[in-house]
């Protein structure tokens, strides 16, 4: 892996993990086609390159996680089932993930719903994320489990888990954000140490590819974050439907044409 490529995955990571997209179909794509998909170290980039992007939750909500016990009480609520069900589950998370086809209809899928959702779905009152109630925390958390499907995206289940919950969809982005700092944590802790199992070392070259990796990625997941929630807050989940749709089809065309789409 070059600098170059270390950057451009980065920024896609920056922008398409906090965004109801996937960032797994579009790292499926990049990685793809820059030939470096099957690389271990890739691999491994892809994951550890999570931590900028959780870093620039903290420090744009820096003052929300100071707030009471309570707060992180929620979110451990909301993080749990995921946790449990991703633990228990990995392997044949790991199985789904490598057959990109099942990566490329739940993009199509999940396209559809977003298309609809504004309609199907119309959230609560404005609220404050802070005033998220433990059933409410639960509810998304047990959306989040759908996201254990490649490709449904995270971040569009639980925001549209929030709006089923019946909060507004501002509040139901920034809580979405909130719960990705434990668990896009832990799995980047996790995956981390099942590489380190392989015996496989990391060279000082791509310790500092992972150092640029996480600066690029922290600066432009700000960046995404906070024109996500406007762009939301504005126009719904339509467009990135549409985008999601797009996607989608583009794998499977890349596939049938022959291009060898592996991340794991």
């Amino acid at each position: 892996m070059t600098v170059v490529e270390a950057i451009i995955l980065a920024i896609i990571e920056g922008i398409t993990e906090f965004l109801p997209v996937s960032s797994t179909g579009h790292m499926i794509i990049a990685s793809s086609l820059m030939g470096i998909a099957n690389d271990p170290f890739t691999k491994t980039f892809t994951v550890a390159i999570q931590f900028g992007a959780i870093l620039s939750v903290v420090a744009l909500y820096y003052k929300r996680f100071l707030q009471s016990i309570s707060f992180y009480k929620k979110l451990w609520v909301a993080f749990m089932p995921a946790a449990v069900l991703g633990f228990l589950m990995d392997d044949i998370i790991d199985m789904l993930l490598s057959n990109v086809l099942v990566v490329a209809f739940t993009l199509l899928a999940g396209g559809v719903v977003l298309v609809f959702i504004d309609s199907w779905v119309k959230g609560g009152e404005g609220e404050d994320a802070k005033n998220v109630t433990y059933s409410r925390a639960f509810k998304i958390g047990m959306f989040q489990c759908i996201a254990m499907i490649p490709g449904v995206s995270r971040s569009a289940a639980t925001i549209i888990g929030g709006m089923v919950a019946k909060l507004d969809r501002k509040t139901a982005a920034e809580f979405s954000f909130f719960l990705a700092v434990p668990t896009m944590f832990a799995a980047t802790i996790y995956k981390v140490f099942k590489f380190a199992k392989t015996g496989v070392g990391v060279s000082p070259e791509q310790v500092n590819l992972l150092l640029i990796g996480n600066v690029v990625g922290f600066i432009v997941a700000a960046i995404a974050i906070k024109s996500f929630i406007a762009f939301l807050t504005k126009y719904g989940f339509l467009y990135f439907g549409y985008y999601r749709i797009f996607v989608g089809v583009l794998i499977i065309i890349l596939s049938i044409l022959g291009v060898d789409l592996q991340l794991i």
